[in-house]
């Protein structure tokens, strides 16, 4: 079976096993606050040009979902999000578990828009019962998102203005930012994303690392005692020291967009297979995570040889399904699925 499932089938780069295993025996002080962790923030703070960034390692994404929006809102606030977008479908009510509702818009490309939050908002401000509707706080964003697609630094911007206008938290989650970092067509990178959002995360998880996300804080407003928040909601490792040396070994020197690019192309020549051979796809992206509509025939062929994301019928003989590749997919495992995809 070859799996296209998903970006984290494998384990973790060489690099970073080889330097949990050099530093295996080491002593260091727990819950984040060793040398490793304070040099991981160094790097972090020093890519994004902001050195008063507040620096945070969390074990997964859905932690650090959980903690920067439970953290953010009071208990009458809720988060704006698009309907497709993960913290709506794929997080098991993690949200809602912490009591803020989900205030999901429509997106036929798992985007929100800059006016689609400004009518959001508005419509509550202006309604005579507000006070007894959930008020829109935070409004959260994939990049890349779930289906693939990425931000421009407009779109970004955009969203930025209308979030200050209305006093509204931007909250980015970077599961995939080293696959939506390195893509074609990006406009995006690090500095941008520090300037145009009070909180985002560099995703480590599917990206390279045997597991962990970090989380930067631009906005004073959501520093002050977030190391309570990721305790309390399950986030914090007491070994903290492995989230650190590993986004040293992913950031000090580029491997993470690396690894990322890497991701990108492969996907490229499957979704170019898809386009030669007259496949449309669902969504189209230049990321790492590609959504043709398939012949259910074809399907039924691969059953058994490849993995891959039930996305949805789409008519009596065609599945939309997601294939997506990773930081480590190997050249040949593609070479096989373009073949297989071509001569379908």
């Amino acid at each position: 079976m070859i799996r296209f499932n998903c970006d984290y089938s494998e384990g973790a780069h060489e690099r970073i096993l080889r330097k949990l295993a050099e530093t295996n025996l080491e002593q260091t002080p727990g819950y984040g606050e060793d040398i490793y962790c304070q040099e991981a923030g160094d790097i972090i703070r020093k890519l994004c040009k902001k050195e008063d960034a507040a620096v945070h390692f969390l074990v997964g994404g859905t932690q650090a979902n959980q903690t920067v929006i439970a953290a953010a809102l009071r208990p009458h606030q809720g988060v704006v999000a698009a309907v497709s977008g993960h913290i709506n479908v794929h997080e098991t009510g993690a949200i809602e578990a912490t009591g803020h509702k989900i205030l999901a818009l429509p997106s036929e490309d798992g985007k929100v828009r800059a006016e689609q939050v400004e009518e959001l908002y508005t419509a509550h401000a202006k309604d005579e019962s507000f006070e007894h509707t959930v008020q829109p706080k935070l409004v959260y964003i994939s990049n890349p998102t779930e289906l693939g697609t990425i931000y421009t630094r407009g779109e970004l911007e955009a969203l930025q203005a209308v979030c200050r206008k209305h006093k509204l938290y931007l909250f980015v989650d970077g599961a995939r930012l080293g696959y939506g970092l390195a893509a074609e067509g990006n406009d995006v990178d690090l500095p941008v994303l520090s300037s145009s959002c009070d909180v985002f995360y560099i995703g480590g998880t599917k990206v390279g690392a045997l597991f962990g996300e970090a989380v930067v804080i631009t906005n004073k407003e959501l520093m002050t005692d977030f190391r309570y928040h990721i305790k309390q909601r399950g986030g914090m490792l007491a070994k903290g020291r492995l989230l650190g040396l590993q986004f040293i070994e992913l950031l000090r020197d580029g491997l993470y967009f690396e690894l990322g690019a890497h991701g990108d192309r492969l996907a490229g020549r499957i979704r170019a297979a898809c386009e030669k051979k007259g496949y449309p796809l669902l969504v189209y992206n230049t990321t790492n995570q590609v959504f043709p509509i398939m012949p259910d025939s074809v399907l039924k062929q691969w059953k058994g040889k490849y993995s891959y994301t039930h996305q949805g019928r789409v008519d009596e003989g065609h599945t939309a399904i997601r294939l997506c590749t990773s930081w480590i997919t190997r050249e040949e495992h593609v070479d096989a699925l373009v073949r297989d995809i071509l001569n379908s």
